[in-house]
């Protein structure tokens, strides 16, 4: 099985983190999971507000959690809100169905990792995510 080092988690963070800086997002939380989902790397920039670490997390988790990117749980929640609701019941309440959480996998298709990400608009923070899994030369896959 295909696992993310630390050093590409790294390199997905600091991707992510230089194009919000390009941009003039706002400050962002980065979280990084393997493909078990355990933490992997984190970082949230000065000037975060409190809880973005655990919506990034959330993020991440859920995209996990159900084998898709958080834009395809978006849709999912608009048209079934009681499947996300359950889901987010079922996987402890960690679950965030908005663009930002973006499964990370390898040039075989496998999924290594996910990415959370939480701090702007939440198509800035998706944009942010694929920016960086494209610098750790894996392939985005944000549903």
């Amino acid at each position: 099985m295909a696992q993310m080092t630390l050093e590409e988690a790294q390199t997905i963070i600091q991707g992510a983190l230089q194009h919000a800086r390009e941009q003039a997002m706002n400050p962002l939380a980065v979280c990084v999971l393997d493909a078990r989902g355990a933490l992997k790397a984190f970082a949230a920039e000065d000037g975060t507000s409190l809880k973005r670490p655990e919506i990034a997390r959330g993020k991440a988790d859920g995209a996990l959690a159900l084998g898709m990117g958080s834009r395809a749980l978006f849709k999912r929640a608009q048209e079934q809100p009681y499947f996300i609701a359950a889901a987010t019941s079922a996987i402890g309440g960690s679950l965030v169905p908005v663009p930002g959480g973006v499964l990370v996998r390898d040039g075989e298709g496998t999924v290594v990792g996910a990415v959370g990400i939480s701090g702007d608009t939440s198509d800035n923070d998706e944009a942010c995510a694929l920016v960086g899994i494209d610098a750790a030369r894996y392939v985005a896959d944000p549903g």
